[in-house]
């Protein structure tokens, strides 16, 4: 079980009720009973209370009462419906006012197991899609804000680049680390929590925690840096929980250094989505932070990023685009409550602000063992392929070496192949491959076909891209669960079906 939620029981017939919390109880459940509406209502305040079993028959009010008041109260709790096989009609009313569920009387214990663990579950997943949209729209706040605020060195971005780390992952330390002109040292040049960042010794690209990250140019997520055989570090004691993240800024061998978030306030570990807000966010900041890019003077950057930028950015020119690019993205996610619709929402931000057509996104069928289209955005009559090979082309490619791939098209580019690299019209033209990630494992692929050419998009924007809509597949993936834990319910009640004849 995946939640931590407790389960109310209402039945105002004793022997019911009783013999449901011992069951749910004995699963590990918390539960807790009510004997009829007025008590469930009072018990329904508790915050901690995730799934309702709710009888349709009451002595003080209608059971569908009591569900039509709990959804307008409480519209994230999952409500599991008990009734006698003579209430068919109230059945079929509960379910239209948002009963997830219903079983009927006399119990099956495997079937009511099955559905307050669906249940359960799909209030978690609810939970969790509800704060990942509200840390994504804080994700796109900071970016926003660190981009629209004029910079004057790199040292201040630094810093701010550190508090909002500290901020989006309530991490207790934070850091960023450059390298420095020499090339082989990382210096701090920003952190909070910690002592002052002049006061740190430099790391050497290859050595300590950091060091290895940027050279690997690979994040790296750890526990309990006491207990992982990867690590001997000299000073345990500067870790309060021993959990940390250290992200690479810059692409692979490009890394040029490094943002770190140590010791969760909560004492927990950073888990797969605190590393993909921390990948969108380094992402989304890291070309503004590359030495080897210039800072630009307020008057060299074009008047449509200045407006973006607020009025008066000193950073690449790249760095608002991107940000702006990220925002729209995570607006999209966040304004959908639906993950599939969302994944759809965020491809048509991609296709807006690309002016791009088509936009599609694919997952890997273990059935055929193709990759199938998941979602797209396009123009009327520009769509892609419904199906990709996973052993050919450019997408296969880019789905085996989880690397991003640009092309100019088949003329230019002899990777390609004239007939599997084209939407659906069949012409080729230049497009992007994204490879759709999550924790060093490949989910799927992204196609993007910018009407004006590759050109639309650099690979610090692709890599940006790549990320956020990882996060936004593996939602729809953590849905798709939820739907086949349906499945098995369903198939339980067959087998009840015929074993009762």
């Amino acid at each position: 079980m995946t939640t931590g939620a407790c389960v109310l029981v209402v039945d105002d017939e004793r022997f019911f009720r009783e013999a449901i919390r011992e069951l749910l109880e004995a699963d590990g459940l918390t539960v807790v009973a009510a004997a009829n509406a007025a008590e469930a209502l009072e018990a329904a305040t508790d915050p901690d209370l995730g799934v309702v079993v709710l009888d349709i028959q009451l002595p003080d009010q209608s059971g569908l009462d009591v569900l039509r008041t709990l959804r307008e109260r409480r519209p994230e709790l999952r409500m599991v419906m008990l009734s006698a096989h003579t209430d068919q009609e109230y059945v079929l009313e509960a379910l239209r006012l948002g009963a997830c569920d219903y079983l009927a009387k006399p119990l099956h214990e495997e079937e009511l197991r099955l559905s307050v663990r669906r249940a359960l579950e799909a209030y978690d997943l609810t939970q969790r899609f509800g704060a990942l949209r509200g840390r994504f729209g804080a994700l796109a706040g900071e970016v926003e804000r660190l981009m629209s605020a004029p910079a004057e060195d790199r040292g201040v971005l630094a810093a701010q680049l550190a508090e909002a780390a500290s901020r989006l992952l309530d991490a207790g330390k934070t850091s960023v680390l450059l390298r420095e002109s020499s090339g082989d040292r990382l210096r701090v040049a920003a952190a909070v929590g910690r002592k002052a960042a002049d006061t740190f010794d430099a790391v050497s690209i290859g050595s300590g925690i950091a060091g290895r990250a940027v050279a690997q140019g690979t994040e790296i997520v750890v526990d309990d840096v006491v207990q992982d055989p990867r690590f001997s570090p000299s000073d345990p004691a500067r870790y309060d929980s021993g959990a940390f993240v250290v992200m690479p800024l810059g692409r692979g061998a490009g890394a040029f250094g490094a943002l770190c978030a140590t010791d969760r306030r909560d004492g927990a570990g950073f888990g797969e989505e605190d590393v993909a807000l921390l990948r969108l966010l380094a992402l989304a900041l890291a070309p503004a932070l590359d030495p080897t890019e210039p800072l630009l003077e307020h008057d060299a950057v074009p008047e449509a990023l200045a407006e973006l930028s607020g009025g008066a950015p000193a950073l690449p020119v790249r760095a608002p685009v991107d940000a702006e690019l990220a925002r729209a993205v995570c607006d999209a996610m966040t304004a959908e409550i639906e993950p599939e619709r969302m994944l759809r929402a965020a491809l048509a931000a991609v296709a807006q602000q690309l002016d791009a057509s088509p936009v599609s996104v694919y997952l890997l069928d273990a059935a055929s063992g193709a990759l199938r289209r998941e979602a797209q955005a396009c123009s009327e009559g520009d769509g892609d392929r419904e199906r990709l090979p996973h052993e050919q082309g450019l997408a296969a490619l880019a789905f085996a070496d989880g690397a991003v791939i640009e092309t100019a098209g088949p003329a230019l580019d002899p990777r390609c192949d004239p007939v599997l690299d084209a939407a659906a019209d069949g012409v080729s033209r230049p497009h992007w491959v994204l490879p759709l990630r999550f924790r060093g494992r490949t989910l799927g692929i992204c196609r993007i076909f910018p009407r004006a050419g590759t050109g639309a998009l650099d690979e610090d924007s692709a890599e940006l891209l790549a990320a956020a809509l990882s996060a936004a597949l593996r939602n729809v993936l953590l849905y798709r669960s939820l739907v086949e834990s349906i499945e098995e319910v369903a198939q339980v009640r067959r087998e009840t079906l015929q074993r009762n004849g």
